[in-house]
């Protein structure tokens, strides 16, 4: 039996030996640009014209419209088509966090305007969510309807009902997570977009007022996200998150004050934990509230921040296996924490790993565990061995990020790139045929699902890479926002940070407000040229508003009718188009356009040119 024993515990080293490349060490740029591009293939909505994931096309087209409220945008969550307010903002806040510690890293990588990119993505859906002082939509779809169906989300003929909360149905979790969302963003934007970091901003203070003032679960109000995202662990962590988040954006003594006087009622100061994730934020704020102390920002709030600092590096030890309590792993050195989609909290705690080493070598600190001082430098190794073992170093020599490395998973639990492209053929698939062609197909994905995060192996480093072991096989954009940051910083090597210093995020090497701006496809043979130009600007009660002139020209030799434009990311008026719709098209006084001449239509808003594409046109 002993023979045995040793037998099968020498087998992961055996295995590892027969695939030597799997120790070879890691490209993590390589790795980066990946993890960034899944999230091109999550979105919703009407997609821009630099979309990269060309497998994709429009989706979700009339969200929102039964409600009264354009909900166009945003993310589907993981596998599914169903837009999760919850785990999206989780999401959204992570990206940005990644973005304010290691942007200038993603700068350095060529990868960080596309990351910045990803926030926005969301964050001009939450803007679209959120549309009164104490009115959030927190879902789109629901669940139940969708997991009966498997189809493309270009072809989604399931229910799309929007679900809001408001005063008489609260969701201060919901609320509150997405306030958070929305300051960490702001500070993204702050220096490259500082009209939109403000609007940011604003729906940040007024979602923590709404989560603050009327509070309940949001799984009470949108009870249909009860069975798919339950709210196990109340709102408290969430208003505590939210508050961090805002002092952070605004160095506001209000948020700060709120941290310490709520830090022992609302469980900042008194629960360890040994997870962090979409649910459960208390880590979250400990990591945050022991910055603000090493920076010197406590005050008053000092003894009660000491608290939070001492929960934060419980979990720190507990990750490293230095603990009172600590994290359960994988024979292979895996965190595990549960069978289904386990690697969300792998990534998550690895980044607060990450940032927590580079705070304590900033204040020249150790990490205090149960087991004695430990150097800032094992996080580090600690959040380097988790990414590692997802990128391929582990007993199956199998990457789980989708498209890196010789050995990833080829059958993910996803609608999308388990089913034709839309684009190679737009043949209806309905929603249940979707699962007798596609769903039960024994083969690799049609559509490569590049830079997916996978949920992984089990608690014996077992994975089964089938479609309908969806515990194991489906990916989720909260397991990949995390990694955005820890993959900058590996990558970046270990010089030169100083993460206490004030927030300086990089600007992307792309202007946010270009003077012109092509929008058509730079084609010579495209019939229709639209450019965008910003004409002029103004400040008014400390908001900048801009003015855009868009030129649609005729560049065929016939005549233009029929032309409808999909306009998408505007939050303003529009001067000189007609909606139709979905659609705009021509004014009353037009109806066509000879060859050669052009249309020009203005709008105003205090962001970015909006996205204007061609949807349909025809030439007589």
């Amino acid at each position: 039996m002993e023979k045995f024993v040793r037998l099968i515990s020498m087998a992961p080293l055996l295995l590892l030996l027969c695939f030597p490349l799997a120790l070879a060490g890691h490209d993590y740029g390589q790795a980066l640009s990946k993890s960034i591009l899944f999230f091109e293939a999550q979105r919703s909505g009407f997609l821009p014209n630099n979309q990269r994931v060309t497998w994709r096309a429009n989706s979700g087209l009339y969200d929102g419209k039964a409600s009264g409220v354009d909900l166009v945008g945003g993310y589907y969550d993981a596998g599914d088509n169903v837009k999760f307010g919850l785990p999206m903002a989780f999401t959204v806040t992570m990206m940005s966090w990644s973005i304010i510690e290691y942007g200038k890293q993603m700068a350095a990588s060529g990868e960080l305007a596309h990351a910045m990119e990803a926030v926005k993505w969301g964050t001009d859906y939450f803007i679209k969510a959120h549309p009164e002082p104490y009115v959030l939509y927190g879902e789109v779809g629901d669940g139940n309807t969708d997991h009966y169906c498997w189809q493309r989300p270009e072809d989604m003929t399931t229910d799309r009902r929007a679900y809001k909360i408001s005063p008489s149905n609260p969701g201060s979790d919901l609320a509150g997570e997405t306030a958070a969302a929305m300051a960490a963003a702001s500070i993204v934007f702050r220096h490259s977009n500082p009209a939109y970091a403000s609007e940011l901003l604003r729906h940040a203070h007024q979602l923590f007022d709404f989560a603050d003032k009327y509070r309940g679960k949001y799984d009470s109000s949108i009870t249909v996200a009860q069975k798919y995202y339950r709210s196990i662990s109340g709102y408290n962590d969430e208003l505590l998150w939210a508050a961090a988040w805002l002092f952070q954006a605004t160095n506001n003594q209000y948020y700060l004050n709120y941290l310490g006087n709520n830090g022992d009622s609302m469980g900042g100061t008194g629960w360890g934990m040994t997870e962090f994730g979409w649910d459960v934020k208390y880590s979250g704020v400990q990591t945050l509230v022991a910055k603000f102390l090493m920076q010197g920002k406590a005050g008053r709030n000092t003894a009660v921040f000491e608290k939070y600092h001492q929960k934060a590096e419980y979990f720190m030890c507990s990750c490293i296996g230095k603990g009172s309590r600590n994290a359960q792993k994988t024979p292979g050195g895996l965190i595990f924490r549960q069978r289904w989609n386990n690697m969300q909290f792998v990534t998550s705690a690895s980044f607060l790993a990450t940032v927590y080493s580079d705070y304590l070598t900033s204040a020249g600190k150790t990490l205090n565990c149960a087991a004695g001082n430990v150097a800032p430098s094992e996080l580090l190794s600690f959040a380097k061995s988790q990414v590692d073992y997802i990128l391929g170093d582990n007993p199956r020599a199998t990457s789980y990020m989708v498209g890196y490395g010789n050995n990833f998973p080829q059958q993910v639990h996803h609608r999308a790139s388990s089913i034709v492209s839309y684009k190679k053929d737009s043949s209806f698939v309905s929603c249940r045929g979707g699962y007798a062609t596609w769903f039960s197909r024994k083969a690799s994905d049609p559509n490569l699902l590049t830079g997916a995060i996978v949920g992984g192996p089990d608690a014996y480093d077992n994975f089964a890479d089938q479609r309908d072991n969806y515990e194991q096989t489906e990916p989720a954009t909260y397991n990949n926002a995390p990694l955005l940051g820890i993959l900058a910083r590996l990558n970046a090597g270990h010089g030169g940070y100083n993460q206490l210093l004030p927030v300086v995020t990089t600007q992307p090497k792309v202007a946010p407000l270009p003077k012109i701006t092509p929008v058509a496809p730079a084609s010579s043979s495209s019939p229709i040229a639209i450019q965008q130009k910003l004409t002029t600007s103004w400040v008014s009660k400390g908001v900048t508003y801009y003015r855009y002139s868009t030129v649609v020209t005729n560049k065929s030799a016939k005549t233009l009718t029929n032309l409808k434009l999909s306009v998408s990311k505007l939050y303003g008026p529009i001067w000189g188009l007609t909606k139709a719709g979905d659609s705009y098209v021509f004014p009353s006084w037009i109806n066509s356009l000879s060859a050669g001449k052009s249309l020009e239509f203005v709008y105003i808003h205090s962001a970015s040119p909006a996205d204007v594409a061609v949807s349909s046109y025809s030439l007589a």
